[in-house]
């Protein structure tokens, strides 16, 4: 029994010492998030502090930016008129005859292979 009692006495005391040291693990690596987060953090605020200087002349191409798409269908219809004035119309198709052979009427070889020679036709 007293055997029993040094085992558990041991295994509790490496279940602790290995959640102390899980502990001290977790606590270093959420103090270099906690530092990455107050870089982070500055500089958000700077990009702020720049960010607040240009608002006004954003504001004005906003305007603008307004002022131009108002006149986009306009420009569109123009631009289709000028496509459609400038465009040539389709020529008519010429009608073509049907391609014949350059060297005439071709002799089929189909009954050259089975000893076959049609009658009128020499060799």
């Amino acid at each position: 029994m007293n055997e029993l009692v040094v085992w558990s006495v041991v295994d509790i005391a490496a279940l602790i010492a290995g959640l102390a040291f899980y502990l001290f693990v977790v606590g270093g690596q959420l103090k270099r998030i906690a530092t990455n987060l107050e870089e982070c953090a500055e500089l958000v605020r700077t990009i702020k502090g720049h960010a607040e200087v240009i608002e006004p002349g954003v504001e004005h191409i906003n305007g603008t930016g307004g002022v131009v798409a108002g006149a986009l269908p306009l420009l569109y219809g123009m631009a289709e008129g000028i496509v459609v004035g400038v465009t040539p119309l389709p020529a008519e198709p010429a009608v073509r005859e049907p391609a014949r052979p350059a060297s005439g009427r071709r002799r089929s070889r189909l009954h050259d292979g089975v000893g076959y020679v049609p009658a009128g036709v020499s060799d």
